[in-house]
């Protein structure tokens, strides 16, 4: 009986040494979680029990439990290397076959699809293609989508500034007027007693005259200007440009051209033909303390995108609902100055990077500063951790004793968050685990002294006449 006992002995240390070897050969292996040996003692026992003084009969390896305590996170310069912060697996799949795993190497192959080193497709929610939202509860191979973002046509420019109310009317600007309105008083019937409508045609004609010393190319014919890049159907870019030209107290002319020419009719303002009272132009009036009073916003229709050579660009022709909006623009009496100006088209861009944030969304970064979502990762966790089946290579398999994996995104429920750079080191603690060695190998040695008390017993029965 004794050598059994000390056989069984002998088994359970070398079990124990087995583990603990594991688990410091894997002390570098990204993801792994180390491991116990769990003993349970033998009686034998008859049908009807083992008595009440039943003597054991060895040791037995119960289980070698698997730890899942949180490893340390170290951070790398990958962004697709991923770290696991609190509680839940990846799923991976290879051609269907679903496994789950804290290693976080992950890279994209040929096709763009992310994988691990072993080639696995890292699973997670697809993308709407039509309204760009995440597909909550559908899994799917996740992809990098390294096509150019398409560009999108300005629809809206704002603008918000100060026009200085200091300024005065430009002195080509009332030289004109006041010409043109003499002229035309002049051909009153009385110029001395004008009635009212032979004064309302002077002031009309006047304000015509003066408006048509606007030239985009002479500062001295405009109080301020500001510019804009906006964008048409193509990502091609142009250059919207304001003018501000005070004619009255409190109110402004604003002339609006695109890359230097008249919108309508596409003629450059250097050109002969430019014809200042042809162009876009909108009325900006203010109150006596300097808010805007002109309904917002200003729409310009009919704009045909040309390139530098004034030919069609072959973009959409026109872009309808093109607007200018000047809401919360003032005239007080300081500097012009533009405080806030935005506009909502871009250019096509290129994939410039990925990013993974801690929800496990996976965005796209390009270069025309634009951003797009192009999927989610998902995390996996099981009632019994423990009841997971190894199957090497840092990864699980489900089993009846773990039970259903309950998937969803990072931060929902139970699940941990998402480090992106970043990769969870083993749990191993090496000094436990040289300190489980000196123990394995005092109970080996033990036991072997037990095999050698029972051969020193029996060979002494032997010997016996």
């Amino acid at each position: 009986m004794s050598f059994n006992i000390g056989l069984s002995g002998i088994r359970a240390a070398a079990s124990d040494l087995n583990i603990t070897g594991n688990n410091i050969a894997n002390a570098g292996t990204v993801g792994f979680k180390s491991s116990r040996a769990e003993f349970a003692d033998v009686y034998a026992a008859s049908v009807l029990g083992s008595g009440s003084y039943a003597t054991g009969s060895g040791v037995a390896l119960a289980n070698a439990a698997q730890l899942f305590n949180q490893g340390n996170i170290s951070f790398t310069e990958n962004s697709l290397d991923l770290a696991i912060n609190g509680n839940g697996f990846f799923v991976t799949s290879n051609n269907g076959a679903l496994s789950y795993t804290r290693a976080g190497y992950f890279g994209t192959d040929a096709n763009g699809f992310i994988v691990n080193n072993n080639g696995e497709n890292l699973q997670g929610f697809g993308v709407n293609a039509v309204t760009g939202q995440i597909n909550q509860g559908v899994q799917t191979n996740l992809r990098v989508d390294t096509r150019s973002a398409d560009p999108n046509e300005t629809s809206a420019v704002v603008t918000t500034l100060n026009l200085n109310s200091t300024q005065t009317r430009p002195e080509v600007y009332v030289q004109q007027y006041d010409a043109a309105y003499a002229a035309s008083i002049a051909t009153a019937a009385d110029p001395a007693n004008p009635t009212p409508a032979e004064i309302a045609t002077a002031e009309a004609a006047a304000l015509d005259a003066a408006r048509s010393t606007f030239d985009p190319t002479n500062s001295a014919t405009y109080n301020s200007s500001t510019s804009v890049n906006i964008y048409d159907s193509l990502g091609n870019s142009h250059v919207m440009t304001k003018y501000f030209v005070k004619n009255d107290a409190n109110s402004w002319d604003m002339y609006v051209l695109i890359d230097g020419r008249d919108i309508q009719s596409g003629v450059e303002a250097s050109d002969p033909a430019f014809d200042p009272l042809a162009t876009t132009r909108f009325d900006v009036d203010f109150n006596s303390v300097g808010e805007l009073t002109t309904n917002q916003p200003y729409t310009i229709a009919g704009w045909v995108p040309l390139d530098s050579e004034g030919q069609p660009t072959g973009a959409t022709s026109p872009v309808d609902d093109l607007t200018v909006n000047l809401t919360g623009s003032t005239q007080y009496a300081s500097s012009f100055a533009v405080t806030a100006v935005s506009q909502d088209g871009f250019t096509t861009g290129e994939l410039a990077g990925l990013e993974i944030d801690d929800t496990g969304l996976l965005v796209a970064r390009y270069t025309n500063g634009q951003t797009r979502v192009q999927g989610q990762v998902v995390l996996a966790t099981f009632a019994n951790q423990q009841g997971l089946t190894p199957l090497g290579s840092t990864a699980w398999a489900q089993s009846f004793s773990s039970g259903d994996p309950v998937v969803g995104a990072p931060t929902t429920g139970t699940l941990g968050s998402i480090q992106s750079g970043a990769l969870e080191d083993s749990n191993v603690d090496i000094s436990e685990q040289l300190i489980n060695l000196i123990v394995a190998q005092r109970n080996y040695q033990a036991n072997a002294k037990t095999i050698q008390t029972e051969d020193a017993v029996t060979q002494t029965i032997i010997n016996l006449r």
